[in-house]
């Protein structure tokens, strides 16, 4: 029974011998597959082939030219491709009715170096995290259902609920990647410790809602959006998403007890500030009042440290955190308002 929830991958040839036999439950190396024609026991190390066998085989049958005719018109393609109508332009003919492909969001606007370094004021938690929050909980490549901001986006744009596929294959569409932030069904977000998956509160309104609606509300009402997480944040898979989805909800700041490497350095990336808690520190121990709002002082370049005020027992309350822009290469990219820009200004200022 339990192997029947888990996954395998093997050889063919193992493949094939575990077919003999027929379950898996079984010493492959010690016992036997079964019976030959003379009631004898057949081992794995009876049908197995040696190299010499292997390379036999494909010295008699596999030569360059099967290759060379295979791919010698791989990038001609076939009649479907060549039939697709093009408009004859050095730049891509954008599609607003597409599901799959949008323009990058991120270039539309560029910060100033100054407007980076400015105070982060009266910013709400958009979510309080735990320990161990992965890239999947942040960024979910799967399924998603049609009562998800993702899946009224695509009924809203006419696409069928079978046609939905999922948010990996739909990751060119920033529309389906930032309401599918912090969408994962398992996420467990303190502000709303009754629910779990992409649910949040509102706190101006106490109203609970998605995370992508209430980052919305915040952002008619010019509010300025923090994550508090536990240790390891970002752990998992180095999904860019998980940055740029964080990016587009209108986070400023990330604070957290740890953050995994590559993530904290796809957040800089992205120009979200990476600050964790001082050693033995954090959300809970520091005994901050809930639905606090945070102010983040402004910054100068190398900073190490920054002061953080918030409220404790309804009494303003001021703690410290670990400025973690770790080089000054990523101080140039998050002065940029993350690497995109730092990049296109470059190249702007080259030509």
């Amino acid at each position: 029974m339990l192997f029947r929830s888990m996954n395998f991958l093997m050889s063919p040839m193992l493949v094939i011998a575990y077919s003999l036999i027929g379950n898996i439950n079984f010493d492959i190396t010690r016992e036997s597959l079964g019976k030959d024609k003379n009631n004898n026991d057949v081992f794995l190390s009876d049908i197995w082939p040696s190299s010499d066998d292997i390379n036999s085989v494909i010295q008699k049958n596999i030569d360059s030219n099967m290759f060379v005719n295979s791919y010698k018109d791989l990038f001609e393609g076939d009649n479907n491709w060549k039939n697709i109508s093009t408009s004859q332009s050095e730049f891509f003919n954008w599609e607003d009715s597409s599901t799959y492909i949008q323009p990058s969001p991120f270039f539309t606007t560029q910060n100033d170096s100054e407007n980076k370094l400015e105070e982060i004021t009266d910013a709400y938690p958009l979510l309080v995290l735990g320990d161990s929050v992965t890239t999947d909980h942040i960024s979910p490549a799967g399924s998603f259902k049609e009562s998800t901001p993702a899946g009224t986006y695509l009924v809203d744009q006419g696409t069928s609920v079978l046609d939905f596929n999922s948010y990996g294959s739909r990751r060119g569409n920033f529309k389906i990647m930032q309401r599918g932030t912090f969408a994962n069904i398992r996420i467990a977000n303190k502000l709303v410790p009754d629910k779990t998956g992409g649910y949040t509160k509102h706190i101006p309104t106490n109203k609970i809602v998605s995370v992508y609606e209430a980052s919305e509300l915040y952002k008619n009402e010019d509010r300025e959006l923090i994550v508090i997480a536990g240790k390891n944040y970002g752990c998992g898979s180095s999904r860019d998403w998980a940055a740029k989805g964080t990016k587009l909800l209108g986070v400023k700041a990330v604070i957290a007890e740890s953050f995994e490497r590559i993530h904290r350095s796809n957040l800089v990336g992205m120009g979200v500030l990476p600050l964790e808690f001082i050693k033995g520190e954090n959300y809970e121990s520091l005994g901050i009042d809930n639905n606090s709002t945070f102010t983040i002082a402004a910054l100068k370049r190398n900073d190490t440290n920054v002061n953080i005020n918030s409220t404790k027992n309804g009494q303003p309350y001021t703690f410290k955190a670990k400025v973690r822009i770790d080089t000054d290469k990523e101080w140039d990219y998050f002065l940029n308002d993350g690497i995109l820009n730092y990049v296109l200004k470059n190249i702007s200022n080259s030509t």
